[in-house]
Parts: C-alpha cells; structure tokens; sequence
C-alpha cells in the first residue's frame, strides 16, 4: 500500500502528540506509542495498492504551491476497525482548498492499483488518528478523558508518501 499524506507543521505536530500524550496516561491505547521513525501526526489525502507512473512526480508538483495549507482540527470521530475495536481521531474540517487538493491527488492517481475506498472523493473523511485499537469500552474512558477537545488551527506544510512494504516515505510538495 502507498500513500499521500499532508504532515504538520512544529506548533500543530506538538498540539496533536499532546492528545496522543493524555490518552497514553490515561492508559488507553494511543499513537504515541508508535515509536517507529517515520510515524508522525498526519492527513492522509490517498491510499492505494500501486501509483501509476509519474504519480508521485506530478503529486509533488500539484503540492508545491498549496502548501502550507490551514486547516481546523474540529470534534472527535469514531470509526470502526477491522475487528470490534474503534479508532478514535480529531475531525478536519474539510475546506474547499483542502477538498481541491485532495481532488487534485486523486486526479493525478488516476489508474492507481486498488484504490483504497474510504480515501475517495466523496468518502473521504478529513481527520488526525488519535488511537487505532480502542475496545468499545475504553471509547467511553478516552472520550471522558478527552472531553470536548476545542478547536484547533493549525498549517500542513509538507507532503509525503508512505510505503507499507518498505516502510520508508518519500517527500513531496517541497518548494
């Protein structure tokens, strides 16, 4: 699996892991505890099994002037996982600047491999990951935990893509 991802800038990187922080002392599942080098807070735009050729080339220069992009960290959202378990995470308020880009990145994958559904447009639902594996009943304690988290502005400022198989990513967007 590939991907497209938008990644913070410093201040909304840190907002982000503090609430990865207060779930983790809570006790309750949460990304902070990825400790893998390449994990970090971020947008995912895309998901596919293959890129087409040139995708990543022409992906990187559709991200070059759009970013930084502003965006609004707004209420929290459940979905479910592959089992009964819940990921929990930070809803984007979904701008018209945020949807072109993201309607540009799929424009550009046309013809990807296995396009993952639930990042298309028209499925896609903007968000921050908070946790991937909370049972139904830490959902209750995380959103206590949590209570109404307030809304966030913040910048995405680089782009990427991510490698499932090799684990390593790939800068774009860079100006």
């Amino acid at each position: 699996m590939r991907t497209v991802e938008l990644t913070c800038d410093p201040d909304f990187d840190d907002a982000v892991r503090a609430v990865w922080g207060r779930l983790d002392a809570a006790g309750l599942p949460s990304l902070t505890r990825n400790t893998h080098p390449t994990h970090r807070p971020h947008l995912t735009l895309a998901a596919a099994g293959a890129f087409p050729p040139g995708a990543l080339e022409r992906i990187d220069d559709l991200l070059a002037p759009a970013l930084p992009l502003r965006v609004r960290l707004a209420g929290l959202l459940s979905f479910s996982a592959r089992s009964r378990r819940r990921v929990l995470a930070w809803g984007i308020v979904p701008t018209p600047e945020l949807l072109a880009v993201h309607g540009a990145v799929w424009a550009a994958l046309d013809g990807a491999d296995e396009p993952h559904p639930l990042y298309t447009p028209g499925r896609w639902m903007p968000h921050m990951s908070l946790t991937r594996r909370l049972e139904p009943e830490q959902l209750v304690t995380a959103l206590e935990v949590l209570g109404r988290l307030p809304d966030h502005p913040g910048d995405l400022d680089a782009g990427r893509s991510y490698d499932t198989d090799t684990r390593t990513t790939v800068p774009l967007g860079a100006a």
